[in-house]
């Protein structure tokens, strides 16, 4: 199991945030949530600031680039295996900086990866 933290968590149900939450879960990963309103979502508490999660295998976003840029040094820091980059999210000014430590990323639908066991 991964170990996920999700970027631009949700408590709308129509938010693809949510819906990633929700299967996240139902394939019994680990998930942590960072989003602006604090909430629960699938028994996951959404955090309003940055936390220092521990083991943290796969950092999942759902927010535009303009606002990964104040999240950059805060996923540096949790030294994840991978970022997904959901539909949206792509960035390559957040890739080199990925790069440059080493991690992985991917252009993919967290949601989409659960489904075909590509996660």
């Amino acid at each position: 199991m991964k170990k996920t933290l999700v970027i631009g968590a949700s408590t709308n149900p129509e938010r693809y945030s949510f819906k990633a939450i929700s299967m996240l879960r139902e394939f019994r990963h680990p998930v942590v949530a960072i989003g602006l309103k604090k909430g629960e979502v699938a028994g996951v508490s959404i955090e309003t600031e940055p936390l220092s999660f521990e083991g943290v295998d796969t950092v999942t976003l759902y927010l535009n680039p303009k606002r990964q840029v104040d999240y950059y040094d805060y996923v540096l820091s949790l030294k994840p295996k991978r970022v997904v980059f959901n539909p949206g999210t792509e960035n390559p000014e957040f890739y080199k900086k990925l790069d440059e430590k080493g991690i992985s990323y991917i252009e993919a639908c967290t949601l989409v990866l659960l489904r075909i066991g590509q996660y």
